[in-house]
């Protein structure tokens, strides 16, 4: 029996890019014959992938594709069970070619685009490649969304952030120029940073509009704290008034009505109390123009944080101008500019992880 070493484990997982006990495993079997080792991975890897369909990967990288047009372009996410194998260079292949695939791909959805045949073997689907990596790196691996877009009224620009965490096509009507194509880059790296989910205010529907407006109201009153200093007095007066303040929330409330702390002094139940009460009374509030100048406000506030547009440029060298003042801006220069849609990716984005003790793994797997 020949000595399995460090340095074997070693070459066979950069090899393979399937984990270190695994590996150890399948020299043991073979001996130390690295080929062998290799055949034993894959064989195995059958019920080893079934197994790991029940896991949960949340890590892993996006990617974009364009075409040498520069009218079309692809993303998608793939992911993985830990962020060590978003690194592995198979893995990162894999990714890319799954972009090259997205981009010539017709599948309106992910089951008819897993279903296609793989880009690199057509005697295979692009699910049975997913497997032959499952099988080969050793953890659950994902194809999780993919979208196109190919313009008809100009070009589109991609922006790839955090090497593959975050990844960005921005389409723009405008003439393929070096100029407009750093501001499309530009734009993109805004989108990155700051994820709009609109391009404009019009482009927000007035059922969305309500959602956001009833949920400030909600939120706002279910936190008496931020409300204005009338309302307040209203709500306090009201608790005070039909005795819902324990003996210490009054003598609290006495001794520091005048300190703009006042909220931190009281104990939860009557902060909760003072949030029933505006709850209670919320038709009136919808009326008042005090805290109606409140909501609309908010409202506002979250509007600029949402569209792309009302966005502060995060480049302005006057920390003031909007993407819309900076998009009129490239368009006098250009002759023509302005931006169709946007898609952002981030890695994991909506996936619930689960968190798990690095160390404590790692002792698990060598007992």
């Amino acid at each position: 029996m020949a000595a399995i070493t460090a340095a074997m484990v070693k070459e066979l997982r950069e090899a393979s890019g399937a984990g270190m006990m695994e590996c150890k495993k399948a020299l043991t079997e073979t001996d130390g014959d690295m080929d062998a080792a290799i055949e034993v991975l894959k064989k195995s890897g059958a019920m080893k992938a079934a197994k790991k369909a029940s896991r949960i990967a949340a890590e892993g990288l996006c990617d974009v594709a364009k075409c040498e047009c520069g009218k079309k372009a692809a993303v998608v996410e793939v992911n993985s069970e830990t962020d060590f194998v978003a690194k592995n260079e198979k893995f990162k292949a894999f990714v890319g070619r799954v972009a090259a695939q997205a981009l010539e791909s017709d599948a309106k959805d992910i089951d008819a685009f897993l279903g296609e045949k793989w880009i690199d073997d057509e005697e295979k689907t692009v699910k049975e490649a997913l497997n032959d990596l499952v099988l080969t790196i050793g953890e659950k691996l994902d194809i999780r969304r993919f979208k196109k877009v190919a313009s008809e009224v100009g070009i589109v620009e991609s922006y790839i952030h955090g090497g593959g965490k975050i990844a960005v096509i921005v389409e723009a009507a405008a003439e393929d120029k070096p100029e407009t194509r750093e501001a499309m880059k530009n734009i993109a790296m805004q989108v990155a940073a700051m994820n709009p989910t609109y391009i404009r205010s019009e482009d927000i529907s007035a059922e969305e509009l309500d959602k956001i407006r009833e949920i400030t109201v909600d939120s706002s009153l279910n936190d008496p704290a931020t409300l204005p200093k009338p309302i307040q007095q209203k709500l306090f007066d009201k608790a005070i008034a039909d005795g819902k303040f324990s003996d210490e929330d009054l003598k609290a409330y006495e001794e520091n009505k005048n300190n703009k702390y006042l909220f931190n002094f009281l104990s939860q139940e009557a902060k909760e109390c003072l949030a029933g009460l505006a709850m209670a009374a919320k038709e009136d509030y919808i009326n008042d123009k005090i805290f109606t100048g409140l909501v609309d406000g908010r409202v506002k506030k979250q509007l600029k944080e949402i569209t792309l547009f009302e966005q502060v440029y995060v480049k302005a060298e006057d920390g003031k101008q909007t993407v819309a003042q900076y998009v009129d801006q490239v368009a006098k220069a250009a002759g023509s500019f302005d931006i169709c849609s946007i898609v952002r990716f981030e890695t994991g984005e909506g996936i619930e992880k689960k968190e798990e003790n690095f160390a404590e793994e790692v002792a698990k797997q060598m007992q």
